[in-house]
């Protein structure tokens, strides 16, 4: 019967707009799907198991076209199917096994995981390599991946979630659990070291419980691992994890790998049985094994559901709670299984009302429920409290508490604790007797016993409680003493008495009867009991008493008698005298000499036994002063033996007696604090402690001293241990700050966090980042750096002031200051360093002007494009282009591509590339302003660019330069079909390469299209061969940029490609490489490839010259020249590697050419250039040294002239004048100046050394170079004889002789410059870094002064090293044959290195290098000998045998190269000589001794003997073998054995232990398990690894067996009555018990566990109820309409009378 409530304000209104939502969209939806058809019924599912696909159809009703698909999809039989169903992509191949492929039949198998079509049906022949797709399609439901949950439907691969929904992407946790959190396991990670011990052959590493997965473990060492394991039915299993695969084991796929140090486990789980790994050790050193898995948290709290309602009407309640669940078993477990996992949070019980309906009665009674009155609620229920741990002074004492249920029958029962937790658990432990425990108390002594001399006194001590009452407990170790003696100070006139008189009667005997008697106690004690009466009515008589060993049983407080050797300590007296008063009917008067007679008897018999002092004890302390305690022992006085205390009178014992002793000093020692708190609370941690020597000097006053560490002899105690030392849990560590975003000027730096875990051993690992729980914080901070130097701020360049041919660019410059915090700051602009005026300037080229326009295209428009092909030889930042061009470029330039147009608007520019149209990216900028930009490029960027305007086009191809010089090949990311259409059009343009003779311009889209892909690579061999044949100048530009920085000013980044250099980026017009491709095509193939390195000598060529061309018109503009002079030699020497061509054979020849290039400029207006030679100085005689600038001369003894040449050129012809140290050389007639402006000193003296400077001036400017001319042997310093003159600078710089006048306090720098003439090396270390990067095989030598010499094979490869030292460092030109070096070579490591590929005979001879500075020159040199490796047989080697007819002998090959034996790999490609074998020592042989093989041995283990036959023989020459006597052999050899023992391995076998006890788990009827264990042995019974026996068959460990106590049954009652009529709360109940089948008893319901417990409760009754007359049911209606409750239902239906009337 559902209920209805009414609905408030607060939630009717978003009711009400859900309503509205939802209909409008089901309107719109009903709109889309009015042309539909209703869908079908789904299909039957395509599998039966595994994961299936059903499909459901409709159709369209209209005669147009239907919005949406007519078909959809859905999973089904979502189960796993059982192991013996097999693979279903399996099954489908096999239905093809009765089918002929290609005539034969084959057994088919899958090809899964296949990454191009995982959904076509591939199988491979059984045995063969043949895979055939057998379907194009495979079976809707089949699994695209083995390892994936996606299917393939319809051929198609759908993504299946873990929760089998289709297109979901829900995936497992860690866990396992789909879409889950990672709660429900923890992760486990360690670290095992292992521990190797003689008796020790293995060790448990780690257990791995059923359920955990993502097991991995490593094992590093010479051990090995293995597994154990155990189901959850109790079966247990082996594997030895011998050898590398993948396998099973009880049902988990096991991933193992087995390296040679190494071995490493993998189990993806979930494990299907407890895993336990060990390692089985098996060498000396230690093995370590790391591990990691996750471990499933088995034991979770399961909410339960509520309990039936307490009432059936009128209003109840009922609750939940929650109960600990195991996983693996499947059933409720005890609540402490739960509290083990701290992730487990119990759930709070819940409480709601129920049956609220009114009750029928009309007074309001309600009829309770089962769990209220018939079946009352589960109480807590307790045992009584057990006795006290302790007597007094506080103990506690506890008792059981469970949760119990009574039915019907009043019978109670156990349940589980959490039907009780709606109430508080009652306590199970309580404190008690927290009284303070009974003491002595010692009354007053008595008068002494005699009135003279010594007597005795005695007193009465009695044992009282807390409340003031004698009773028992007290201590008779801590009871005072009840005797003591005393002296009356009178004396006495009788005779000496042997003992003092004992006390009167009644003191006597009151201290008798109130003697103490032992109390019974939780440890064994002797307990006596009352003495008996005195033997005799009067006089002296005995008494005797029974002694007991007893003991207390505090469980059920009762009294037990023990053996009385079980008790320890003296025996109390069981037999003692009495004395019961005189005899003969005497008065009882009292008499001191009657008493005296009386006890004279009494010391008779006690005088046998008497304490006596025996020594005393050891002295409590060693040293600081101790105490020595008396010893009392029981004496026989007649016999002087010692004898049991109890023979003696206890009241007699003598007071104890303490002495002091060794009261000299401790010696000093260690004293130690307690530690310290652990330093971290995972990991491992540190703890410290104080420890310091001291010296105790009195134990009284406790006075220490402390004393200095080295007096406390012992070893001092440790200071720091280790703690907490177990993993922690992953968290954020923060990494290494990063670096500052700005160097200067602020900025922020950011810190990484890291998900790290610190392991037990003090590692950390880091880890990937979910295995970290929380957030991962971020953290920033600002950098604290200075403020940044003062910078201009440049604009971008403006347009170019013309449209086309040559104009200019210009930008604007602002000074600024970035500060410390960030901000940037204008100052004024004389605080910045100054600016080039070219850095605000530039020109710019655009296309050439065209002369004639034809009126006809001007209403068409017109893309202005520039035909030529660029090649970037040298990185760059950025680079411009216009449409129209070839650029073969590198990697990582940024491209900037022009369109320039006429009549046509910039912003209607499109650009295509590849045919396909270009957007703007992160990657590729297309800009509204006729231009597009590539960043970076990549080799996908390679390709080729169209600008579309209108009806024009015109396109640019872009190909890319590797870092080895060749063209990089297209990206393979294209598609095969359009792959193999570009391979064709490739191959149809490299056969029309030859016939091309034209370049396209503009037009139509159409004919454009047709031609792009056919003109793209039509350059790409002509570029391949000119930048093979080349040596690009690549980064190796020090010396050009060096002299060539005065004439350079610093530009932006997208202009330096215009700046004079070295062509970074060749430019050729498309017309000349047209002309090439044609002329090529023309000629022969037999000399095209000689024909077609002389062009690309000559275009490389043309390309300089144009390139200095173009450089000069630019320097023109800005009112600059370029220098000839500086553009020789590093034309000479990065150029020239373009081509042997272009290499002459001396200085003079590049000079020459570099000349001729400068005219061929019309010969401009020049500033002075002195020409720096480079050769060394020339001696033309004994006595003279001729010699250009830039050289140094070294003046010898013998030196008659030196002549010092300087050339220069020049527009105007500049002046030469000379001078020595800074000041103009005097001329006289021994300094001479000739005709030619050279310089003359005949005669020279140690005066002439120095500097000698040429100065070279005209109008333009001037050009000035230093020789130095030194004497040999002695350094030279570079003076000057300048006068300095500084009258505002604060810093002035001048050389060593000059005279400086400046004004005060300016700072002086005065520069000895130093020369040190060359001089050769030991060592090159270049030399030795070039042989480790070049191919192997390469020779290498170093040159010396005297020579040296090398022999090479001709084709190989020598580096050739120049090891000199200097300063300044030393400039070296090489020679071969004394002449400046012309042929083919490499120069290396700033000319210390020489390189020659592939020699010949004509290298042969003298290479020399020559090294200059200012200080000298010198010369070394080294010789190469060319000689053909060659076979040598000029040798024997040894003779096989030395003796018999078998010896031969056979020429040793030995390979030679000029006469050195070298690798005879190095003459593999030479013929080898014949070897003819000569016989050698044909001639008998001497008796010896011949073996035959061992034979088997006679036992596979055990010891075992093997035999072979030994014969005495000798050989002849003829080749026979004659026997011969033992006795000929025994001369020359000792006889070998003919016996040995094998096989002496214990032999193995598989023992079992007895069966246990039949009292396993019940499994069935009178059914049960028993175990035993199985174990590896051998036959004499010792126990070894199972290892050992995993060849053997293992035996059974479990059995079935029958027993009686599995003969059990549920037992259940009849139901009780229905608690209601009708309606939907009836309730009914029965009693569910496991009882024996013989006996009808019942017992523990875990016997009854193999079947399923019946239900003890049920619904009942669950009919609608008919109407009832509408009336009140409680009396508090009136209430509720006062309170205006009747709207609620609850109140409305128990007030139906009143509620009614209102």
């Amino acid at each position: 019967m559902e209920c209805c409530r009414w609905a408030t304000a607060g939630t009717l209104f978003p009711l009400l707009a859900s309503l509205l939502l939802s209909s409008r969209t089901a309107r719109s939806e009903e709109d889309r799907d009015m042309l539909w058809d209703a869908w079908g019924s789904w299909s039957e599912c395509s599998r039966t198991c595994g994961g299936g696909a059903s499909y459901s159809l409709r159709r369209c009703l209209s005669s147009k076209s239907c919005e949406g698909q007519n078909i959809r999809y859905r999973t089904c039989s979502n189960v796993d199917c059982p192991p013996e169903a097999g693979d279903f992509r399996a099954q489908q191949c096999s239905a093809h096994n009765d089918v002929k492929y290609q005539g034969h039949f084959y057994e088919w198998l899958p090809v899964s995981n296949d990454p191009d079509n995982p959904c076509s049906l591939k199988c491979q022949a059984k045995g063969t390599a043949l895979v055939v797709e057998l379907a194009p399609k495979v079976l809707d439901g089949t699994r695209c991946y083995t390892e994936s949950l996606d299917m393939c439907i319809s051929g198609l691969c759908q993504i299946v979630g873990c929760d089998h929904q289709l297109g979901s992407t829900v995936k497992e946790d860690n866990c396992g659990v789909c879409n889950g959190d990672g709660s429900t396991c923890r992760l486990v990670r360690g670290q095992y070291k292992s521990q190797l011990s003689a008796n020790k052959l293995d060790d448990t590493v780690v257990a791995v419980p059923y359920g955990s997965r993502h097991v991995r473990l490593v094992l590093k060492g010479p051990d090995h691992l293995y597994l154990e394991t155990k189901t959850l039915q109790g079966v247990k299993g082996e594997n030895s994890l011998s050898s590398t695969g993948s396998f099973f084991v009880d049902n988990s796929s096991i991933n193992f790998q087995k390296f040679p140090d190494k071995e490493i486990l993998r189990i993806s789980g979930p494990l299907t049985a407890d895993f336990t790994v060990k390692v089985h050790y098996a060498g000396t050193a230690d093995s370590t094994v790391q591990f990691i898995f996750y471990q499933p948290i088995i034991h979770r709290w399961r909410e339960t559901d509520f309990f039936p309602c307490s009432a059936s009407c009128g209003g109840g309640y009922q609750l939940t709670s929650a109960e600990c669940f195991d996983l693996r078993s499947n059933r409720v477990v005890a609540d402490q299984y739960c509290h083990y996992y701290p992730e487990n949070i119990k759930p709070k019980p819940k409480l709601q009302e129920c049956n609220l309906d009114p009750c029928p009665a009309s007074d309001g009674y309600k009829q309770i429920m089962p769990y209220d009155l018939y079946h009352p609620l589960p109480r807590w229920e307790s045992t009584p409290w057990t006795a006290c741990s302790s007597s007094c002074r506080g103990g506690i004492q506890s008792r059981t508490v469970s949760c119990v249920e009574e039915d019907i029958q009043g019978h109670i029962s156990p349940v589980e604790e959490w039907k009780c937790m709606y109430t508080p658990k009652m306590p199970v432990v309580q404190p008690c007797n927290i009284f303070d425990c009974p003491k002595w108390l010692a009354q007053e002594w008595s008068p002494c016993t005699i009135t003279c001399g010594q007597g005795l006194k005695y007193r009465v001590v009695l044992c009282i409680d807390h409340r003031g009452m004698h009773t028992g407990g007290c201590s008779p170790k801590t009871k005072p003493h009840i005797k003591e003696e005393c002296i009356v100070r009178t004396p006495c006139y009788k005779p000496k008495e042997k003992l003092p008189v004992e006390a009167k009667l009644p003191w006597y005997k009151q201290a008798q009867e109130l003697e103490e008697g032992a109390v019974v106690s939780e440890e064994p004690s002797f307990i006596p009991e009352a003495w008996s009466a005195c033997s005799v009515t009067c006089g002296v008589g005995s008494q005797v008493r029974l002694v007991k060993c007893q003991v207390l049983l505090s469980f059920s407080q009762s009294v037990a008698d023990l053996p009385i050797d079980e008790c320890e300590g003296p025996k109390p007296a069981s037999q003692r005298v009495c004395y019961s008063g005189p005899c003969s009917g005497e008065a009882a008067e009292y008499n001191p000499e009657e008493t005296d007679i009386v006890y004279g008897s009494l010391q008779d018999f006690d005088e046998l036994y008497d304490w006596e002092y025996a020594g005393f004890t050891e002295c409590s302390e060693s040293c600081g002063g101790g105490i020595q305690e008396a010893v009392v022992t029981c004496l026989n006085k007649q016999t002087r033996e010692i004898t049991d205390e109890t023979l003696c009178v206890t009241s007699r014992r003598p007071p104890q007696l303490l002495k002091a002793c060794n009261p000299e000093p401790c010696p000093p020692r260690w004293e130690i604090g307690k530690w310290s708190t652990c330093s971290l609370t995972c990991g491992v941690g540190l703890q410290t402690r104080d420890v310091f020597c001291s010296h105790l000097l009195s134990r009284d006053t406790s006075e220490t001293v402390i004393l200095a560490d080295e007096l406390c002899h012992k070893p001092k105690p440790s200071l720091v241990q280790a703690c907490n030392r177990f993993d922690c849990p992953p968290s954020w560590y923060p990494a290494d700050w990063q670096e500052c975003s700005q160097t200067c000027g602020g900025g922020a730096q950011k810190q990484d966090m890291l998900c790290k875990q610190r392991l037990a051993d003090g590692s950390i690992l880091e880890l990937p980042e979910t295995f970290c729980s929380s957030p991962r914080p971020v953290s920033h901070q600002a950098c604290k750096n200075e403020g940044c130097p003062n910078e201009w701020l440049l604009s971008n360049w403006t347009q170019c002031s013309v449209s086309c041919g040559k104009g200019t660019q210009t930008r604007n410059a602002i000074c600024r200051k970035i500060l410390k915090t960030g901000d940037s700051v204008i100052i004024n602009s004389s605080l910045c360093p100054p600016l080039p005026f070219s850095s605000l300037v530039r020109p710019c080229a655009l296309s050439i002007c065209a002369r004639h326009n034809r009126p006809a295209q001007k209403q068409s428009p017109h893309i202005v494009a520039v035909k030529k092909v660029y090649v970037q030889t040298r990185k760059q930042k950025k680079l411009h282009f216009i449409v129209g061009g070839y650029a073969y470029l590198l990697l990582k330039t940024c491209v900037v591509l022009r369109c320039p147009v006429r009549r046509f608007r910039k912003s209607m520019i499109t650009w295509e590339k590849d045919n396909k149209r270009l957007i703007s990216s992160v990657h590729v900028t297309v800009a509204p302003y006729g231009y597009m930009k590539i960043h970076r490029l990549k080799p996908s960027d390679a390709g080729t660019y169209i600008c579309t305007a209108g009806p024009a086009q015109e396109h640019f191809v872009i190909k890319l330069i590797g870092g080895n010089n060749r063209l990089i090949t297209p990206p393979s990311g294209i598609r095969e079909e359009e792959a193999m259409r570009k391979a064709n059009i490739n191959e149809a343009l490299h056969m029309q390469e030859k016939h091309q003779n034209g370049i396209i311009f503009n037009g139509s889209k159409v004919e454009k299209r047709g031609h792009l892909t056919e003109v793209s690579s039509q350059y790409d061999e002509l570029i391949s061969k000119l930048l093979e044949q080349r040596a690009w100048p690549g980064e190796n530009l020090e010396m050009w940029e060096t002299q060539d920085s005065t004439e350079r000013n610093a530009s932006s980044e997208e202009d330096q490609s215009q700046e004079y250099s070295l062509p970074f980026t060749m430019v050729a017009e498309q017309k000349i490489l047209d002309d090439i491709i044609r002329n090529l095509s023309q000629l022969p193939e037999e000399l095209k490839d000689v024909y077609t390195k002389q062009l690309i000598v000559h275009l490389a060529r043309d390309i300089f010259k144009s390139h200095l061309e173009y450089q000069d018109s630019i320097f023109k503009a800005q009112g600059r020249r370029i220098n000839l002079a500086s553009v020789a030699y590093p034309f000479h020497k990065h150029v020239s590697g373009f081509t042997s061509s272009l290499r002459t054979s001396s200085a003079e020849a590049h000079l020459s050419t570099s000349i001729e290039l400068a005219n061929g400029l019309q010969r401009p207006r020049r500033k002075p250039a002195i020409l720096r030679k480079i050769s060394a100085a020339q001696q033309l005689s004994a006595s003279e040294v001729v010699t250009h600038l830039g050289q140094t001369v070294v003046l010898a003894s013998g030196t008659l002239s030196v002549l010092l040449h300087c050339e220069a050129i020049g527009n105007p012809k500049p002046m030469i004048s000379w001078a020595k140290n800074g000041v103009e050389v005097k001329y006289n007639n021994r300094i001479l100046l000739q005709p030619d402006d050279s310089l003359q000193i005949l005669a020279p003296v140690e005066a002439d050394v120095g500097f000698y400077t040429c100065n070279a001036s005209n109008a333009l400017g001037s050009d000035s170079v230093s020789i130095a001319v030194t004497l040999a042997g002695k350094p030279l310093i570079k003076a000057s004889r300048t006068i300095v003159v500084n009258t505002d600078l604060p810093a002035v710089t001048a050389d060593i002789g000059s005279t400086v006048k400046t004004i005060q306090g300016a700072n002086v720098t005065i520069i000895c410059q130093v020369a040190d003439p060359p001089r050769p090396l030991l060592h090159l270390e270049d030399l030795t870094t070039m042989l480790l990067v070049t191919e192997p095989g390469v020779t290498s030598v170093m040159t010396s002064p005297s020579g040296t010499r090398l022999t090479l094979n001709p084709g190989s490869s020598v580096l050739i090293g120049c090891p000199v030292g200097g300063h300044p460092t030393p400039n070296i030109t090489w020679f071969y044959a004394g002449q400046p070096i012309s042929i083919k070579h490499h120069i290396l490591a700033a000319g210390q290195i020489l390189q020659i590929l592939n020699i010949t005979d004509s290298y042969q001879g003298e290479f020399s290098c020559l090294a200059q500075n200012e200080a000298g020159s010198l010369m070394q040199k080294t010789s190469l000998i060319i000689q053909e490796y060659w076979w040598s047989v000029d040798k024997m080697m040894a003779c096989s045998a030395s003796c018999g007819n078998r010896g031969v002998q056979l020429p040793l090959l030995r390979c030679l190269l000029g006469g050195t034996e070298v690798n005879i790999s190095l003459c593999k490609e030479k013929p080898k000589p014949m070897l003819q074998p000569i016989a050698c020592n044909r001639r008998d042989c001497p008796s010896r001794w011949m073996v035959t093989s061992w034979s088997l041995c006679t036992q596979s283990c055990g010891g075992g003997v093997q035999t072979r036959r030994v014969t005495c023989q000798r050989l002849t020459a003829a080749g026979s073998s004659t026997p011969m006597l033992n006795d000929a052999c025994a001369e020359v050899a000792k006889r070998p054995v003919d016996t040995q023992s094998c096989n002496r391995q214990p032999c193995m076998e598989w023992g079992a232990s007895s069966w246990g006890q039949c009292n396993g788990p019940c499994i069935g009827l009178r059914l049960a398990v028993q175990h035993r264990k199985i174990f590896c042995q051998t036959k004499d019974g010792t126990s070894v690894s199972s290892d050992q026996c995993s060849a053997l068959p293992r035996p059974l460990s479990t059995q079935n067996c029958w027993t009686e106590l599995c003969g059990v049954h549920w037992r259940v009652s009849l139901w009780t009555v229905c608690t209601a009529t009708c309606g939907n709360y009836g309730f009914q109940s029965r009693r569910v018990e496991c009882v024996h089948v013989r006996t009808n008893k019942p017992v523990q319901e875990l016997y009854c566990s193999w079947r399923p417990r019946p239900s003890n409760w049920q619904r009942c009754n669950i009919t609608p109820c008919e109407n009832m007359e509408c009336r009140d049911t409680t009396r508090y209606c009136e209430k509720v309409k006062q309170l205006k409750l009747c709207q609620l239902t609850q109140f409305k239906s128990r007030c139906c009378g009143t509620c009614g009337k209102a």
